[in-house]
């Protein structure tokens, strides 16, 4: 299959190439300045029909959190109006898409795990421009999954998992939030995972195939859990190692707020897609021995 994705120098777009390959699959990266989301919606879908995807996976996105606040225009040209025009370029092509979202959807009151039914309603620039994204995306082209997802890690580009191992170098010990809950997962799983969307929307026209869907590692974590098994895997594997100091949200104030429960319930997309992406500490641990292997 020839897979198309937007973005080259993100998680998932660079998890897509290692995975993607590996299984036989035609991986086409497009960034700038041969594809720039902030741009010409003609030109987006131009760039993208010239490359005759079998499927396209809208996977590029401004996710600078904090900086969406003051960026909020460039937020939603990119998370909005560039979206829309990557789903008619998969629509025109016959192609199916593929679109990332994300936890930020919701504002994180809700006491359990979030379903795709839950009423959305973003703290933030950055979640405001996400939801309009999908709602683009539904609306010009209804062959799609749009996949949410959350607290993404890799061995690639800057991350959670990169931070604290490059803090443990400096210091003997970090301060991590522990009153927010989610579902740490890994980029490689999730490549996994939308190719194998991919292909169910490729090769079938079942309804149960396209909508919205939660796609996230199981098991839940709070972000002080997830540094102090960060730093547990690393210790073992030879790497650095550091405390943990468990903090309130209120003790790292940010620009933009941050839901307090990311955790999403991915029940729906085992049962539409046959897809369950693994337990959050086995992949940890092979991202972690691998960064300590490469240093």
């Amino acid at each position: 299959m020839r897979i198309v994705v937007t973005g080259r120098e993100g998680q998932v777009a660079r998890s897509l190439v290692e995975r993607g390959r590996l299984l036989g699959h035609e991986i086409v990266t497009l960034g700038r300045p041969q594809l720039d989301l902030a741009g010409d919606p003609q030109a987006i879908v131009t760039a993208v029909l010239a490359e005759h995807p079998d499927a396209v996976v809208s996977a590029a996105a401004y996710t600078a959190v904090d900086k969406a606040e003051s960026e909020h225009d460039l937020a939603f040209a990119v998370n909005e109006g560039g979206a829309r025009a990557v789903a008619r370029a998969a629509r025109e092509s016959g192609a199916a898409l593929i679109h990332l979202s994300t936890d930020y959807v919701f504002d994180g009151s809700k006491s359990s795990p979030y379903v795709e039914s839950d009423c959305t309603a973003p703290i933030g620039s950055y979640g405001a421009s996400k939801l309009a994204g999908e709602r683009a995306v539904l609306a010009e082209n209804p062959n799609c999954a749009i996949l949410r997802t959350a607290w993404v890690y890799s061995p690639f580009g800057s991350n959670f998992v990169k931070t604290m191992l490059r803090l443990a170098g400096d210091r003997e010990q970090v301060s991590v939030v522990a009153d927010q809950r989610g579902n740490p997962t890994s980029a490689l799983d999730i490549a996994d995972g939308v190719m194998a969307v991919a292909k169910n929307l490729a090769q079938g026209d079942e309804a149960k195939h396209r909508g919205i869907f939660h796609m996230t590692a199981a098991g839940e974590a709070s972000w002080a859990d997830f540094a102090t098994a960060v730093f547990a895997i690393s210790s073992a594997a030879g790497g650095p190692s550091i405390t943990v100091q468990p903090i309130a949200t209120a003790d790292y104030p940010t620009a933009a707020r941050r839901p307090a429960n990311s955790r999403l319930d991915c029940n729906l997309l085992e049962r539409a897609h046959g897809v369950r992406l693994p337990e959050w500490r086995t992949s940890l641990a092979d991202v972690v021995e691998r960064l300590v292997q490469e240093k």
